[in-house]
């Protein structure tokens, strides 16, 4: 089984910066595809980026420019650093691994912005 396993996510204003990490443990394949994920109350969830096992990314064009991913292969962990926030980018953040054994899901942590 797969665990991923999220911290960061907190109160910040705007303009200023957090980095969500997610750490994953079990059975993690060597091709798979981590991301984040966010569901604002009463919409829809939307993936915010997304990185390959090679570092190839993928970011919303809502974010471009302001959140980076990254990851570190070695200790299976996936970052999304968060810069120049906005009181839209609040939500519930979620972490996500897909790989051909399963897809999963971290258990999401709240990113408030206060204008």
């Amino acid at each position: 089984q797969v665990q991923l396993v999220e911290s960061g996510g907190g109160l910040v204003q705007a303009g200023r910066s957090l980095r969500l990490s997610c750490a994953a443990s079990g059975n993690i394949l060597s091709l798979n595809v981590m991301g984040w994920y966010r569901q604002a109350p009463g919409k829809q969830r939307e993936l915010v980026a997304s990185i390959n096992n090679a570092g190839s990314t993928n970011h919303a064009d809502s974010v471009k420019g302001r959140f980076t991913i990254s990851r570190d292969n070695a200790k299976n962990t996936v970052y999304l650093q968060m810069d120049s926030l906005k009181p839209d980018d609040t939500a519930v953040y979620y972490c996500n691994l897909d790989q051909w054994l399963g897809n999963y899901w971290g258990q999401g942590t709240q990113v408030t912005v206060a204008s």
